[in-house]
């Protein structure tokens, strides 16, 4: 992910390998990672039971937030690609039965928007 894609605020791909290494506590002994995006110093990681977001809080990054949705909590979800000058693509993701919604993230051209919408809807279309 480059410094202009952090600047603009798009998420690029994690390794699975660097995800586990840095919140390996966080996961399950049966649950394994699925793709995981770092957002400047946020993250977020699809596992086969949950979406996980991680929010570093503060100038010092010392504060940080752990919140889980598990998928049957999803109760939609849309993904927007990106155009010709708009150069990010975008997931929203609603929780339960709430008008607008609780996620929404960018990402940059070099995440495959398709590939996050597929994901999702491999969990929460069980």
């Amino acid at each position: 992910m480059g410094l202009l894609d952090s600047l603009l605020g798009n998420a690029g791909t994690v390794s699975n390998e660097k995800l586990k290494k840095e919140y390996g506590k966080l996961f399950l002994d049966d649950e394994n990672i699925e793709i995981g995006f770092r957002l400047v110093r946020d993250t977020f990681i699809f596992t086969n039971k949950r979406l996980i977001i991680i929010d570093v809080q503060g100038l010092t990054g010392s504060k940080i937030d752990y919140t889980s949705y598990p998928y049957k909590s999803i109760s939609r979800f849309s993904v927007e690609t990106s155009g010709t000058f708009d150069l990010d693509a975008e997931l929203k993701i609603w929780i339960s039965s709430e008008s607008i919604p609780s996620i929404q993230k960018k990402f940059n051209k070099s995440v495959d928007i398709y590939e996050v919408q597929k994901i999702l809807a491999k969990f929460i279309l069980r």
